[in-house]
């Protein structure tokens, strides 16, 4: 049985770590080496770094952090942020990032997909969706979650998917930073939609919400970032209490 991953998010906006609720509202959570380091020892199975204002910002993710991490951090670490072509992918790996994750890149010239997983391998090519339910149907948003299109969620997924992504990191706009659980409902439709694995993100305010999101969700990784940065929730605490009911994970 493959293992469930704990994987904390670091958003990053001028070299820090930020939280926000719902997108906006951000307030510090720390330096992101720091954070990294610590969750490194504390358990967690990957690291997420994602620089949210790349985008908007129309500029590069900041590859002196990920070369500062690379040399800190001893678990796998996807980055995002500002990714657009092969030549970025190329700089963020040679920098020591183990993925990259692309989102907005991706649904503006899809082939982007299909030029990186040919060139890196789908198992380093993950693609982020920011997803947002408006009267019972998901559309996807774009730059960090400001543009919506009229894109289907589900069916995004699966053209990722055929595009040759090897994972898909699925954000609830409608539950991030909200602490009201995990869109199980739609993590558990993606499972059925497609046959990579799936990172649950947004939501996450307690220990029972990841096991809800492991078992009704049937997500293969679950991502969070608030509980963990201020203490609310442990890793350690959280993979035995995991553990006890019967969900598989590396302690």
């Amino acid at each position: 049985m493959l293992t469930k991953r704990i994987i904390p998010c670091l958003d990053i906006k001028n070299g820090r770590t930020v939280k926000g609720i719902n997108f906006v509202d951000l307030r510090d959570a720390g330096d992101p080496v720091e954070l990294g380091k610590q969750y490194a020892k504390l358990g967690a199975d990957e690291l997420v770094f994602l620089d949210i204002s790349a985008t908007l910002e129309r500029r590069k993710t900041m590859h002196d952090l990920v070369l500062d991490v690379a040399e800190h951090v001893n678990i796998p670490f996807t980055v995002g942020g500002g990714i657009s072509s092969v030549e970025d992918v190329d700089d963020l790996l040679h920098c020591g990032a183990d993925k990259v994750s692309i989102n907005s890149s991706a649904v503006k010239r899809p082939d982007l997909i299909n030029e990186l997983s040919r060139k890196f391998g789908s198992q380093c090519i993950v693609v982020a969706i920011d997803a947002k339910e408006v009267n019972g149907e998901w559309f996807v948003h774009l730059a960090g979650g400001t543009i919506p299109t009229s894109l289907n969620l589900f069916d995004w997924a699966k053209e990722v998917e055929e595009r040759g992504a090897g994972e898909i990191l699925f954000t609830s706009m409608n539950n991030d930073g909200t602490k009201a659980g995990f869109a199980n409902k739609a993590l558990a439709q993606l499972s059925e939609t497609v046959n990579i694995p799936i990172i649950a993100s947004g939501g996450a305010g307690t220990v029972q919400h990841f096991i809800d999101t492991f078992k009704n969700g049937k997500a293969d990784a679950a991502l969070a970032a608030s509980v963990f940065h201020f203490g609310e929730i442990d890793i350690v605490e959280l993979k035995k209490e995991l553990k006890k009911n019967d969900i598989a994970v590396r302690l």
